[in-house]
């Protein structure tokens, strides 16, 4: 016998409100057609207002059509606020919303047109709009791409603190490396200081090489090689330390969206969202 488990959502022994449940079902589901036109609407809107920035910074097309562009810089940011307000609506807990991943980028993305009068510059970081399209994913139903972008993420999560170990390991080389090109080479190589020399140290342990600045003495070239030697062997640690704990995590597939903070990428058989710990709505089959 085949029954399904009603949907009953939770607030300190009150249910969920029927228009927030409503509302929740089509900005965060994508199993309704209200849902799917949702998202496909919002794919499109988002495309068009980076491509209007993009051109907006070219100065033939900004000369002609600025009043346009205006326009539709408003018209998005506004559209895109109201739909920020109701993202934050349709969840119990709309703080753990705004510190998840795409709550920040749907912030991020509304928030340069309201500096703008500010910091004018601040407009053109509208580009970061370009990371909602990662909502495409869930859109297409592409749940492996999803988990698969949350292995990458809990994995990067995992290694920080031994990448952050690393990364102090290489500032201090840069810095004992600049110091001692500032001292052999002096201000008549470029090496007019020792933030300068540190600059050079990064560049050449990096394998960059801009040549803006060049060591001219012998005992300059030999420390230089030896960046760059060491600098070939550093490249790959980040890399080593990365794919250990890639190896380690595992999947996450599941696509549903947690109606309390709207985090999604949990484990496949997760019953409880890994964010806010609200139980996850899904269907039971006995």
């Amino acid at each position: 016998m085949t029954r399904r488990r009603k949907k009953t959502h939770y607030n300190e022994g009150e249910p969920f409100s029927g228009w927030r449940e409503k509302l929740h079902e089509i900005i965060f589901g994508v199993e309704t057609p209200l849902a799917k036109a949702f998202d496909l609407v919002l794919i499109a809107c988002i495309l068009v207002s980076v491509l209007a920035v993009m051109l907006g910074s070219v100065g033939s097309l900004q000369a002609r059509f600025g009043q346009w562009f205006y326009t539709l810089e408003w018209f998005f940011t506004l559209l895109f606020s109201i739909e920020f307000i109701l993202r934050l609506l349709c969840v119990r807990k709309p703080w753990l919303y705004l510190r998840s991943f795409f709550g920040v980028v749907d912030f991020l993305a509304i928030i340069p047109t309201y500096l703008v009068f500010l910091f004018p510059g601040i407009k053109y970081m509208l580009m970061i709009r370009v990371l909602r399209l990662l909502r495409i994913f869930r859109v297409l139903k592409l749940s492996e791409y999803m988990g698969e972008a949350q292995v990458l993420l809990v994995a990067l999560s995992q290694s920080r603190q031994k990448i952050l170990i690393f990364l102090y390991a290489v500032g201090t080389l840069v810095i004992i490396f600049g110091s001692v090109m500032y001292v052999v080479e002096g201000s008549e190589a470029g090496f007019t200081s020792i933030p300068r020399s540190v600059y050079w140290a990064i560049v050449t342990m990096t394998t960059v090489g801009y040549g803006d600045i060049a060591p001219q003495t012998v005992v300059g070239q030999m420390v230089a090689s030896l960046m760059m030697i060491v600098g070939y062997g550093i490249i790959a640690v980040p890399t080593g330390i990365y794919s250990a704990e890639l190896i380690k995590v595992k999947r996450t597939i599941n696509n549903n969206a947690c109606s309390d903070c709207g985090a999604v990428g949990h484990e496949f058989d997760a019953n409880f969202c890994r964010i806010c710990g609200h139980a996850l709505a899904d269907d039971e089959t006995e």
